[in-house]
């Protein structure tokens, strides 16, 4: 199976071949797979070299002219280190694109922690406006792409992965009950559907899947919750998120407002990993692995 970043690289030149709006954005990472659309579309296909803030600046600007500009780069260097121009030249200038990450919190550990982004999501939450797919399969995240590029001029941010599911499931702006149960409702963010789905096994509990994360399904969610709980009851919810654990803590909150309710957010730590050497050794460490999320879910939901 490719990865989600191999399908990006191949939808996209077909998407350049066909909407005569569309341009892609590069800062050197990924510009090896688009030699040929550059080829092609010398206009449209952009490398700016290593320059985060420019590669942001210029995907406003072609925004700006009525284009529809592809912005990538790795989750790091795309909302961190740029953020300021995310803020500015997308948000305060009132202009669309697609930003497309790579790396996101654990995808690269070769890289070490200047190449990972478990913040991203939270960071773009201070931003309004903004759409956010976290896609857990590469046929996901090619739907996905194809959404976000015809969406007219929204602002829209799309987290790649190479950690993935090993089935899709439904995309679009809401969250998928992939099982049902009484004790208790379990929202699991992307590529962490396979993991939770390991670790709930035998467990009486509801699991929802989100690939689209922004706007938050507040009504799958409260439909989910009453579900378990019934008129005037308490629920526990857990979330299960590849990034900043309790980035989606707020949300469950808002949608809950009225709802008695607790709330286990598990995701990726604030503690820094510096020694691990794979995608799987870091879930371990992060205590997202089946075996770590069932002792965690378990016990939350027994107390």
């Amino acid at each position: 199976m490719d990865t989600m970043r191999e399908r990006f690289t191949s939808t996209l030149p077909e998407l350049l071949d066909t909407d005569l709006r569309l341009a892609l954005v590069l800062a050197d990472i990924g510009a090896a797979g688009f030699v040929e659309a550059q080829l092609a579309h010398p206009d449209r296909v952009i490398n700016v070299g290593i320059r985060e803030q420019l590669l942001i600046g210029t995907g406003a600007g072609l925004a700006l002219t009525g284009m529809r500009p592809v912005v990538h780069t790795f989750a790091s260097f795309l909302v961190e280190r740029a953020f300021e121009q995310v803020k500015l030249d997308f948000g305060h200038q009132g202009t669309g694109g697609v930003l497309v990450s790579a790396a996101g919190s654990y995808d690269w550990p070769a890289g070490g922690y200047t190449h990972m982004s478990p913040g991203d999501i939270a960071l773009l939450d201070t931003l309004d406006g903004w759409t956010v797919h976290a896609p857990g399969h590469p046929d996901e995240a090619e739907a996905l792409l194809r959404q976000a590029v015809a969406a007219g001029d929204d602002r829209v941010y799309v987290r790649l992965s190479e950690h993935s599911n090993a089935t899709a499931r439904p995309v679009g702006h809401g969250f998928h009950t992939v099982r049902e149960g009484r004790g208790g409702v379990v929202v699991a963010v992307g590529p962490m559907l396979d993991n939770v789905l390991a670790a709930v096994e035998g467990l009486d509990v509801t699991v929802l899947y989100a690939a689209t994360v922004r706007p938050f399904d507040g009504t799958a969610l409260r439909a989910a919750v009453g579900e378990v709980t019934g008129a005037g009851g308490g629920a526990d919810v857990v979330l299960v998120e590849p990034y900043l654990a309790g980035t989606s803590g707020t949300a469950v909150n808002d949608a809950l407002a009225d709802v008695p309710h607790r709330v286990l957010g598990l995701g990726i730590g604030r503690r820094e990993l510096r020694r691990y050497g794979s995608i799987g050794e870091h879930l371990a460490g992060q205590g997202l692995d089946p075996r770590s999320l069932r002792e965690r879910i378990a016990s939350f939901l027994k107390r």
